[in-house]
């Protein structure tokens, strides 16, 4: 009898050990805007280097500077009427946590350096290496 209750035993930790635990998490961090690239990443941020601002996508508003003040708003100033968010480069900004992406802002202004209207809408992710700024498109400059 003791046996076989070892028997059962050694059973039964067997097919325990044959388990493998997992955890999935999902993490929602907000609706990308229809003018986000079609290879779309869940980030917080996106860096638009052609305006110089960067956009929440949790809360559905750009940053800027303002009168030597970073804002939080719906849209780009007036100044940016002209300009196509189809069409400008996107940098998704994945290495970066918290809520003010713009303390990295004079790094982000030179690492991804882009001319005005420029680029075509090119996805670049903030943890590829190097190659930031070369992805040319067909965009005219305005």
């Amino acid at each position: 009898m003791k046996s076989i209750k070892i028997l059962l035993f050694a059973l039964l930790l067997g097919s325990f050990s044959g388990l493998n635990a997992q955890v999935s998490v999902n993490v929602n961090l907000g609706t990308p805007p229809v003018w986000a690239p079609a290879d779309r990443v869940e980030t917080q941020y996106y860096y638009l280097p052609e305006v110089d601002a960067y956009y929440d996508v949790p809360a559905s508003r750009f940053i800027y500077v303002n009168n030597g003040s970073w804002v939080r708003s719906e849209r780009l100033p007036k100044r940016f009427n002209g300009y196509n968010l189809r069409g400008g480069k996107v940098v998704y900004l994945t290495d970066y946590r918290g809520n003010s992406p713009y303390v990295y802002h004079k790094k982000h202004k030179v690492k991804y350096y882009a001319p005005k209207y420029k680029y075509a809408n090119k996805a670049v992710y903030a943890k590829s290496n190097g190659h930031h700024g070369k992805n040319k498109g067909k965009g005219k400059k305005k």
